[in-house]
């Protein structure tokens, strides 16, 4: 799985990535500070399902803290976006191409309104961050447009006279951005568009074409960035107002980064995405270092409940993509050969089976599958049961 984390330039996206993955990237008040894409770990936050059994997982990949298990993501920072990147400005086409294989979106939106269309600084609310979601969707839109347009008259004329089926080729021509057969099928059907005769969609039809399918293959979700500055407040109930349809969550990616890396030097004991945190060696910190804390902690973790780093990053895994975290374990043995309790979890697309595990985790459990047991209720399930979030799967295969 791979999110991208993109918005125009300073509006705090590097920080975010640095706090949500703790990577080292630079970091600075102007844009273009990332030019290549920056790749590193960021975590999902789920329950240690391990601890119902009086015991602490032992994750091959990903850690657990305080009953907690935090499961990979691969997040990339790409560089900041500014009107006119569909049409290579601001290097706006290579960032683009930057997010091709990207499953979801997370935007990072200045709700303070302190940098212009530009990420160049402007007196804070004196901008209005609304533009930046418009302005995005446009780009993102304009890309899609411009990739499904390119060529089309000859793809267009060649389907009819070959009699193709249009969604299985417009698929196949648009695989690089995760499209396929299903979701033309939908968008035509949504739209109603008949297929017979391709050569006739004009402009609209290909945009709005262009616009479903980016909307299926790339949702996206609004963290809406520097909540300690307090115009942000009012700025942030406006953009949900104005865009329903998205999940927007507030964040102060500086305070997070500030709590992970104080937690990092062990100075606060703090699970990221927790509403609170507790000072753990107040004699190694400085009067500006508590003041900090002390402002953390009263202007955002009490009036927010957390940063909104770790929530942004759940909702996009969770609630956009409804992916679901399984586990896979033994009905009389939670340990592998090697005495690791629940070593692995596996992020598994929505509708997720038995037998769609089974195969996930070996191609020879699928072929050989038997049947799947629950392991908290020891019931067989058949191979056709969907599992759902924090279910804890044993296969039984044929040898």
């Amino acid at each position: 799985m791979f999110i991208g984390v993109v918005g125009k330039p300073s509006t705090g996206k590097s920080t975010f990535f640095k706090a949500a993955t703790l990577a080292e990237v630079e970091i600075a008040n102007y844009p273009f500070t990332t030019i290549k894409p920056n790749h590193a770990v960021g975590f999902v936050k789920v329950k240690d399902v391990a601890v119902e059994f009086g015991k602490v997982s032992n994750p091959r990949e990903g850690y657990c803290l305080q009953g907690f298990r935090f499961i990979p993501v691969d997040l990339m920072d790409v560089a900041g976006l500014v009107p006119g990147a569909h049409e290579g400005l601001g290097m706006g086409n290579q960032f683009l191409d930057d997010l091709r294989q990207a499953d979801a979106l997370m935007h990072i939106v200045d709700a303070s309104g302190s940098v212009n269309e530009k990420g160049e600084p402007v007196p804070i609310g004196s901008y209005d961050p609304l533009n930046d979601v418009r302005f995005l969707e446009k780009e993102l839109d304009m890309w899609y447009l411009g990739i499904l347009k390119k060529g089309w008259e000859r793809f267009a004329r060649q389907i009819m006279q070959e009699k193709t089926d249009i969604s299985k080729a417009l698929a196949k021509q648009l695989s690089g951005l995760r499209v396929n057969e299903d979701m033309v099928e939908a968008v035509l059907r949504e739209l109603k568009i008949p297929k017979e005769k391709p050569i006739e969609w004009n402009e609209e039809i290909l945009f709005s074409i262009a616009q479903l399918l980016r909307k299926k293959t790339k949702p996206m979700l609004i963290a809406a960035n520097k909540i300690d500055i307090p115009v942000a407040k009012e700025n942030i109930e406006r953009l949900k107002q104005q865009f329903p349809e998205y999940i927007i969550i507030p964040i102060s990616a500086e305070s997070e980064l500030a709590l992970r890396e104080a937690a990092k030097h062990q100075l606060i004991n703090y699970v990221p995405g927790d509403a609170s945190f507790e000072i753990s060696n107040p004699e190694k910190l400085s009067e500006k270092q508590k003041k900090a804390l002390e402002f953390i902690k009263k202007n955002i973790i009490e009036k927010y409940g957390s940063t909104g780093v770790q929530q942004v990053i759940n909702e996009a895994v969770f609630s956009l993509l409804q992916y679901v975290a399984i586990f896979p374990g033994g009905v009389n043995k939670l340990e592998d050969s090697k005495g690791n309790v629940i070593p692995d979890c596996f992020l598994m697309p929505p509708q997720t089976t038995a037998l769609s595990f089974a195969f996930r985790l070996h191609t020879d459990f699928g072929n050989k599958f038997i049947c799947a047991k629950d392991v908290r209720t020891k019931r067989t399930i058949g191979r056709e049961h969907v599992l759902k979030s924090l279910d804890i799967v044993e296969i039984v295969s044929g040898k």
